[in-house]
């Protein structure tokens, strides 16, 4: 088999099974583990998987830069932001997450909202500036521009200072199998952070996020209280996840 066609099969398995095993293709084409490692690396570079130990996950397309994720699923993230932001309770504190997802949570929050609001995201509160109620508190630190968001070793430490009965946060891959991940390193342990300081935890995912990965995690399945997505509740990964025992609520 030919190095073009191994990809289009590398491809044409990684869409229908959602992972790839190294040594199951190897064993099925007849070729070496190096030969299929080699053509994950390619693929890999090409942003087309994400390599992981024995193989490869789809890659999460939410890896993009803050202004090209903004067209990203924006209906997609509206329907989740609703869902969210009925969760934020009257006189309650929120620990909201940045990213695109998040900014249409505060969006959606209503006006007349009495809450704390505490959020390593300037962009986060610049949207609530003009909620009267909305008590806020922006953690300091280091900016990852990436994601328009504080990060590193201050913030890190401020988040430690704080608490809430609420966490909103937001990553980049959600898989059965590679967990809740995201793109860097610092932001990951930064999201780690924010829910340390949380009574409970919601991940935001819009559907385009679910059932890929990416290099860093963020949290295992077992530390949060629920996934909020737009997925098909009849979607194969969707149920994979009720099966781990994560509590699902359908944004549609």
């Amino acid at each position: 088999m030919l190095a073009a066609e191994r990809r289009e099969h590398l491809l044409d398995l990684l869409a229908r099974t959602g992972k790839i095993v190294a040594k199951d293709v190897a064993a099925d084409l007849g070729i070496s583990e190096d030969s299929v490692r080699r053509d994950l690396r390619d693929l890999a570079a090409e942003g087309l998987c994400q390599r992981v130990y024995g193989g490869a996950l789809p890659a999460s397309p939410a890896v993009v830069d803050y202004d090209a994720r903004q067209t990203v699923a924006p209906d997609g993230k509206r329907q989740v932001a609703s869902v969210a932001a009925a969760l934020v309770q009257p006189g309650s504190s929120v620990i909201l997450d940045g990213g695109t997802t998040a900014l249409a949570v505060a969006r959606a929050l209503p006006k007349d909202l009495a809450c704390t609001v505490i959020t390593h995201s300037p962009t986060i509160a610049t949207a609530l500036i003009d909620h009267p109620r909305a008590e806020l508190f922006l953690l300091g630190g280091r900016v990852f521009k990436h994601s328009a968001v504080t990060c590193g070793a201050a913030a890190v430490e401020a988040a430690q200072n704080v608490s809430a009965e609420l966490c909103l946060l937001g990553v980049t891959g959600v898989h059965p199998e590679a967990g809740l991940t995201t793109g860097d390193a610092d932001e990951a342990a930064m999201k780690r952070a924010l829910a340390a300081r949380a009574a409970d935890t919601y991940i935001l995912a819009s559907c385009e996020k679910i059932g890929t990965a990416s290099p860093y995690r963020v949290l295992p399945w077992e530390k949060i209280t629920g996934l909020i997505t737009d997925a098909d509740p009849h979607d194969t990964v969707i149920g994979q996840l009720k099966t781990l025992g994560v509590e699902v609520l359908v944004a549609q």
